[in-house]
């Protein structure tokens, strides 16, 4: 017999915003994961309806606060943007979770990524992705009805949601944007922001040389101008 939680004990029902355990094991994994965040939420900047986040504990059932996962990163397309502490499935129009990664760690077991793979497999998931930064190895799993098939090859596969694309070099996960862009990590991002301030500010000084050098020929035609006049020479009717 299953007993039905009352509306009165499903609102006393507490849903922790920490698992109490930490975002990344090491340097590695929380760069890659605060670069795939960055980057699809990125891509996503101008869409009021794409909700991105790292490590976000996603309650998936009502009255259930043990049934929970957080996602290295997670992607919603149907709800908006902001802050939340925990993803509340029942308060998000029952939207879950479309495309997830995780990024694979040393402290991960077998016997966590497999119920890791089963909790996405279940509660909707339609793209999950794996990389493991140690070994290189990218896994992908694609939704066919309600099982997550593996992807046969993730070189040069395409989201079907985001658009991105898996590529790798030398052993190292690439992924690029449609228009081509890598997305790139927050020092790299740093480093194109300065040579891209660093180009602007060389053309700004090339126009204001153009400008100079202008000014200073207008400058010496009116003194030759004048000194023509002064010699009884107009140079209009010349």
């Amino acid at each position: 017999m299953v007993t039905q939680l009352s509306s009165s004990n499903k609102k006393d029902i507490i849903y922790p915003e920490s698992d109490g355990q930490p975002m990344a094991d090491n340097t590695k994994q929380y760069r890659w994961i605060v670069t795939i965040q960055g980057g699809v939420d990125t891509l996503f900047q101008n869409d009021p309806n794409v909700f991105v986040a790292g490590d976000l504990l996603w309650y998936p059932v009502e009255g259930d606060n043990r049934t929970r996962r957080a996602p290295d990163v997670m992607v919603v397309f149907g709800r908006p943007k902001g802050d939340r502490g925990s993803y509340l499935q029942w308060r998000e129009d029952n939207i879950p979770a479309q495309v997830v990664f995780e990024i694979l760690s040393p402290s991960n077991s077998a016997k966590e990524m497999i119920s890791k793979y089963k909790f996405y497999e279940r509660y909707g998931v339609e793209e999950y992705y794996l990389y493991d930064p140690d070994t290189g190895e990218l896994t992908g799993w694609l939704r066919s009805g309600n099982e997550l098939t593996e992807i046969d090859q993730m070189i040069g596969w395409i989201s079907p949601r985001l658009g991105i694309r898996f590529e790798l070099s030398d052993g190292e996960l690439q992924i690029y944007r449609p228009d081509g862009r890598r997305f790139l990590t927050y020092s790299e991002l740093a480093q194109e922001q300065e040579q891209a301030e660093a180009r602007a500010k060389q053309a700004e000084t090339r126009a204001e040389q153009a400008e100079t050098r202008a000014e200073q020929a207008e400058a010496e035609l009116q003194a030759l101008r004048a000194l023509l006049q002064e010699r009884g020479i107009h140079p209009d009717q010349v």
